[in-house]
């Protein structure tokens, strides 16, 4: 009974391993003070924002796993996008877009 017991808390364990999400997901704020939610679509990770002017825009789309992500970053307020990548590192992500890959821009943001 014992045996049968630690054996399916090690299945329960390695399942939920499994399908844990990736550090990016979930809701972050942004240098602006805006909510910016980061949740799996298709085969990449969406970037909403839900809360400030820009409420319900779509403003990136990344891949990736662990740490880095790469893909694309919208600025709200100009309507450009750009190329960007994100950096998990606890519980700040740095968010960068580049034209170019020369002229970039970095903003840190923590989460909620």
């Amino acid at each position: 009974m014992i045996r049968a017991t630690i054996l399916a808390a090690a299945l329960l364990v390695s399942a939920s391993a499994a399908f844990a999400e990736e550090p990016i997901v979930g809701n972050w704020k942004t240098v602006e003070g805006d909510t910016a939610a980061i949740a799996p679509c298709a085969d990449s990770y969406c970037v909403t924002l839900k809360t400030g002017k820009y409420a319900g825009k779509q403003i990136g789309r990344m891949q990736g796993k662990g740490a880095s992500y790469t893909g694309e970053l919208t600025d709200p307020s100009e309507n450009k996008t750009y190329s960007g990548s994100g950096t998990v590192s606890g519980n700040s992500v740095k968010m960068r877009g580049c034209v170019l890959k020369i002229f970039c821009k970095s903003q840190t943001w923590t989460r909620l």
